[in-house]
Order: C-alpha cells, then structure tokens, then sequence
C-alpha cells in the first residue's frame, strides 16, 4: 500500500475552507429566490426576529432547506466515506447496497395505501422501516455468519437494489395519477420538508454518527492496507465491519425515508475528497459532512432558482452536476 503523502498543513486548512464555503453557500441560499433578499436584511431579520414577508420566506421555507440540505447531504457522505474505506473501492456509494431501494419501495407503499393520511411522520417512518427490512434481508443472508464476505455483500446489495427498483415500477404502473405524480417527485428528492421536528432529528443523527465514526478511525484507516494487515494491528475485523455497516445504513435509510433518492452525493464528495485530503480518515470524517452539505444545499438552491417559479427536483440537479464532474474527473484521471 503506498503511504499517504498528503500534506498535513493542506489537511488542517482544509476544514476551514470547507466550513467557510458552507457559510458563504448558505447565505447566497438565504438570498437567492424568487423574493431575493439582502445579506445585510437576512441578519437583521434573522437576529432580530420579527414578521412580515420576508421572515417568514426566511424561516419558514429556506432556513429549514438549508438545515434539512446540510444534514442530509452530510449523512449521504458520510455514509459514502464509511463504505469506501470498508470496502477499499471509492467507487462504493451508499446506494450501492440496496438500503435507499429499500426505503423507496416503503414509501410508495405507504402513498398507494393511503398511509400518509394519517399524519406527516408516516412517510419517513415507513421509507425507514424499508430500509431496515433490507437491511435485516442482508443480515440474514451475511452478517450472521461469522465472517462478512464484503464482495458478496455488494452483490446482494446490487441484486436488492434491482428488484426493489422493479417492485417500484410495478406499484407505478398500477397506481392511480394522483399518487404516481407524488411518487415520482419523491423518488426524484426533494428538501421541502416543514416538519422542523424532523429535521432537526436528521441533523442530530448526522452529527450523533459522525461522533461515533470516530471511534472506527484507525479502523477505517487500517482495513486501507487489507484485512490481514489489519488484524496483524490488533483490529478487531469482523465486529468493526458490523458496526461500520450499521452506521452506514442508518444514516442511508434516514437520508432518503426523509428526503428521497438523491443520487452521487455519497458517491462523488468522498471521491474528490479522497483525491484532496488523501485516506486519513481522522480528517475525511468531518470533511465529508461539510463538503456533504455544501453540496446539497447548493444543488437545492440551483433546484428552485433554475427556471423560477417552478422547482425542480434536487435529485436531478445531484445527478447531471454530480455525473458530470465525476465523468470528468475519471477522464483526467486516465489521462494522467
């Protein structure tokens, strides 16, 4: 394995730039609209409270995307930086193993049963109890045995994901208008979630998870060398394969039962992080939350600026902006 030559001034600054692009995203988030508003009124009405228009466009429609944007862009690349350091590929995304195909196929079921009447958590409750179905299956199938064959994990996952897909397609080719429209939307992501119950909840869960990641950095940084090599430093393989597991899919499971399929955050931010930072994951822990969230917020904000007043889906800004720069980067990458 080649060591890591990356230096360590660019690492320590490297949080610093990314909380300073967070904030300066976040502010042109606030302003950008169709009811644009100053930087300077954005602090006074946001410092100072108040009524009127421009509050409540503050607080109670862009304030909550931004929220809802950091946490869970930061918990898709988070999830993202955990699965490729676990599966030593960064071409690993949390998509990649079925959970969010899991969650998805919750929450159609829930709109085609009229579930949803019922209250506004019945959405991300069912999108959950998905993905854990899904996750259960891949327990089942290989976390029970004594050792996790992670290649065959990743196929499970793979196959999970294309029938969870089919099973999708099918509950949409039989619904009724009415719900395949907001199915349709769903699937495609969106951040216009008012519940700030719920979204203060994802933002703790991101932050709870990034907490208890850390505990796993010399792990992470160790199975980078191979599960031998690892286990000649006294890593306890299997069971820090579990947990890392389980992390990864919680913070995917939530991410999508709360804001649907949004694709290429998990994959692409940990990416052009791993190529920046280097696979010090003391360092692409936090960096990935921050580059997470900076880049969903942003994406949100093109979502809804675009073609004014109507609002595209996140995940279709995720998907073109996301595959492009990755297409792009590979392309460098070869001819190097």
């Amino acid at each position: 394995m080649e060591k890591d030559k990356k230096p360590i001034p660019r690492r320590c600054n490297a949080l610093p730039i990314l909380l300073g692009l967070l904030i300066a995203v976040a502010l042109a988030a606030l302003r950008i609209g169709s009811v644009p508003i100053p930087v300077h009124r954005i602090v006074s009405l946001l410092a100072g409270g108040g009524s009127g228009l421009e509050y409540s466009i503050l607080v109670d429609i862009r304030l909550p995307r931004i929220v809802l944007g950091f946490a869970v862009g930061g918990a898709l690349s988070l999830a993202g930086v955990i699965l490729q350091g676990l599966f030593r590929n960064s071409l690993v995304e949390p998509y990649t193993l079925g959970i969010s195909g899991g969650a998805a196929l919750g929450v159609c079921l829930n709109v085609v049963l009229r579930v949803h009447r019922l209250g506004i958590w019945t959405m991300p409750l069912w999108g959950f109890l998905g993905a854990l179905s899904v996750l259960l299956l891949l327990y089942f199938i290989h976390l029970r045995k004594r050792t996790i064959r992670l290649h065959g994990l990743l196929l499970s996952g793979v196959m999970i994901s294309f029938i969870s897909s089919s099973l999708i397609m099918l509950i949409l080719s039989l619904a009724p208008d009415e719900d395949r429209h907001g199915i349709l939307f769903w699937i495609m992501g969106s951040l216009d979630e008012p519940e700030w119950r719920l979204i203060l909840l994802a933002a703790v869960l991101t932050v709870v998870v990034l907490f208890l990641a850390f505990f796993f950095v010399h792990d992470l940084n160790a199975f980078s060398l191979g599960e031998e090599e690892a286990r000649h430093l006294g890593i306890e393989v299997e069971k820090s394969k579990r947990r890392l597991f389980l992390l990864a899919s919680l913070l995917t499971g939530f991410s999508v039962s709360v804001a649907g399929m949004i694709g290429f955050v998990g994959l692409l931010v940990p990416h052009f992080l791993r190529l920046w930072l280097g696979g010090d994951h003391r360092f692409l822990l936090p960096a990935s939350v921050l580059g997470g969230g900076t880049f969903l917020i942003f994406c949100d904000t093109l979502a809804r600026s675009l073609i004014q007043p109507k609002e595209l889906p996140v995940g279709v800004i995720t998907g073109l902006l996301g595959g492009g720069l990755f297409v792009y980067a590979l392309s460098l990458k070869e001819e190097e």
